[in-house]
């Protein structure tokens, strides 16, 4: 049984306000503790659970947490898409009458680790690694090599680093391919490159993946971990991508059917 469950919210966004207030008074009158993470993460400490009440954007966030904790996450989709935030509103209710009852599934994914060698910090991505231009016009150069052997040199817009999760993002956008979230593996994507002759390219998850921004030229380039800027980049610099020995538990009350769900999501024939 939880006993002290994290509720995270799009803070601009009302309905996602009152959806969580329900489902803090549903947990109060069961005699569970919630607290909002967005005004004090240091609370975070001693949760057990998260619920999220918003897009694939707001579950990012709480996945940061969860990650860090060890614990489940769920998401409540009140976004666009929706390919993380599996159960919806009206079904609230129901949702957390199940995870009173322990009636639901824990589905494990796959992360990423990134290592920034300019500053020695270390990130976990769910969705992706970015090497980008960010708000510069001139295109970037890209040196990547996978467990030491030249891969290529890319000059292009960015370079993506996806897990399955994270190739129905901003990689599939970019021309990459969807991957099955059951795969443990890595796409490598570059986004806009400037060539006839560049695809992208799917690697083990036992990889080690080297991005080095070239220095035959003076440029720049932002690193961005599951869409949040991490810091800029810079000529000779090199960001080490490797596959993480923690995992994501998401938890599920319903089943869910990932063709179905990319079908909805993406298709414009579907059933949106």
């Amino acid at each position: 049984m939880f006993q002290r469950i994290g509720l995270v919210t799009k803070p601009e966004k009302e309905e996602a306000i009152q959806i969580a207030r329900k489902a803090e008074a549903f947990f109060a009158s069961h005699g569970i503790e919630t607290v909002f993470l967005q005004k004090d993460q240091a609370r975070s400490k001693g949760i057990d659970l998260i619920l999220t009440f918003g897009g694939d954007g707001t579950l990012l966030i709480g996945a940061r947490i969860a990650v860090e904790q060890g614990i489940p996450l769920m998401g409540i989709n009140l976004g666009t898409m929706g390919f993380l935030t599996a159960e919806e509103p009206e079904y609230l209710t129901e949702c957390l009458e199940a995870i009173l009852e322990e009636k639901y599934q824990i589905e494990e994914r796959f992360l990423l680790n990134v290592c920034s060698q300019k500053n020695q910090r270390e990130y976990i991505a769910l969705n992706d690694a970015v090497i980008t231009r960010g708000g510069f016009a001139r295109l970037i150069k890209v040196q990547c090599s996978v467990n030491g052997e030249a891969y290529g040199i890319f000059t292009a817009d960015g370079m993506i680093a996806a897990t399955p999760t994270g190739s129905t993002g901003y990689s599939l956008s970019a021309g990459g391919p969807i991957i099955h979230p059951d795969m443990n593996c890595i796409v490598l994507t570059p986004v806009c490159a400037h060539s006839l002759q560049k695809c992208p390219c799917i690697v083990s998850g036992t990889s080690t993946i080297e991005f080095r921004l070239t220095e035959d030229r003076n440029q720049t380039a932002e690193l961005q971990i599951d869409g949040m800027c991490q810091g800029k980049m810079e000529a000779g610099d090199r960001i080490i991508v490797s596959g993480s020995k923690k995992k994501i538990q998401l938890m599920r009350i319903h089943p869910y059917h990932f063709f179905t769900v990319v079908q909805n999501k993406l298709a414009e024939w579907g059933t949106r």
